[in-house]
């Protein structure tokens, strides 16, 4: 497994709405995500809206970005999540930067 991980700015008045999306991520986005490889998958946010995602994958990061773009309900969760970011209605797996590694303590 590829240990992936990433950063996104989440507006900041707008951070109590986004934690309440995430509260119930819609079971079909959720098989969504397994099916496309996305294990261990765990967003952190901090108070200035800084977003760190992390997942684990058999792939690499452009190959699991692929096969979400491939589900179907990956469009419709994106275009809900959009106005949440900064960038202005941009999705986020569009925006999405990935960090690279530098340490791991199996």
């Amino acid at each position: 497994m590829n240990r992936v991980c990433f950063t996104l700015r989440v507006e900041p008045s707008k951070l109590d709405e986004y934690r309440a999306h995430h509260q119930q991520v819609w079971p079909e986005m959720l098989e969504a995500l397994s099916r496309a490889g996305w294990h261990n998958y765990s967003l952190f946010l901090r108070d200035d809206g800084l977003l760190v995602g992390y997942f684990e994958t058999p792939g690499t990061f452009d190959e699991a970005l692929a096969a979400m773009s491939s589900e179907p309900i990956n469009a419709e969760w994106q275009d809900l999540m959009a106005p949440y970011f900064e960038g202005g209605g941009d999705h986020a797996d569009e925006m999405m930067s990935q960090m690279v590694e530098v340490f791991h303590l199996p």
